[in-house]
């Protein structure tokens, strides 16, 4: 991230070029890595002041008001007071965002959210990314496609540490029409190509295949899905 904000000559205003203009965007970023650490024998309500405290939130009135905000934001109240380590990890991935928004970010940054989250929560916490990106930028690291296809209006993908696509995900998506295919085989699948999936059928397999040009004789062109388009851009 030091490295991509280096582009720019000013984040939020401040000159990143600066020792107190990095320290002031450090403290008004938002950020959840895929593994939030914290002291499980504090309450989300004490670890959420203890953040506040370290992003320079010293009146402690204002510091409380905005942690009961958060806590109601996220759905957290009945949970304020619980000590940390009985979290699951939803809830504790909640925490975690509310940590994230003590300073009201412009940017927030979230690391694999939903990595390990059962299905009702993996939807409970794509809805309040989706509900924050009203009035910030959210920049959504992962590697699980249908967060993207549910959440994100733009996408960019990195190969090696290059950006090799950035753009809409309809653009994305499009960028594997005619690249896809079902190939059903009684034997291996044919080499050409990158098999997307493989199910269980009457004569054999069926195999899902991103590859230029049709992989075999049998082949049949399918409508392409968001992750056959993230392979067929990598694979260029």
């Amino acid at each position: 991230m030091t490295r991509c904000l280096s582009w720019s000559d000013a984040v939020g205003g401040h000159d990143i070029g600066t020792g107190t203009g990095r320290t002031a965007v450090q403290r008004e970023l938002g950020y959840l890595p895929q593994d939030l650490g914290v002291y499980p024998d504090l309450t989300a309500r004490q670890f959420l002041d203890y953040v506040a405290l370290l992003k320079g939130m010293d009146d402690r009135s204002a510091r409380r008001r905005r942690v009961g905000e958060l806590l109601e934001v996220v759905a957290l109240t009945e949970h304020a007071d619980r000590r940390l380590r009985g979290f699951s990890g939803g809830v504790r991935q909640r925490v975690g965002i509310a940590q994230a928004l003590l300073a009201d970010p412009q940017l927030l940054i979230v690391d694999e959210p939903t990595a390990g989250l059962d299905p009702e929560e993996r939807i409970r916490f794509r809805t309040l990314l989706s509900q924050f990106a009203g009035r910030r930028t959210v920049l959504l690291s992962t590697h699980i496609v249908d967060d993207i296809a549910q959440t994100c209006r733009e996408v960019a993908v990195l190969a090696k540490g290059r950006l090799i696509f950035r753009g809409t995900v309809d653009e994305l998506t499009r960028r594997a029409e005619g690249r896809v295919w079902s190939v059903v085989t009684g034997g291996p699948p044919p080499a050409e190509g990158t098999v997307v999936s493989a199910l269980p059928h009457e004569d054999g397999m069926r195999y899902r295949i991103v590859a230029s040009a049709a992989p075999s004789a049998q082949a049949r062109p399918m409508d392409p899905g968001l992750e056959d388009s993230y392979l067929a851009v990598t694979a260029r």
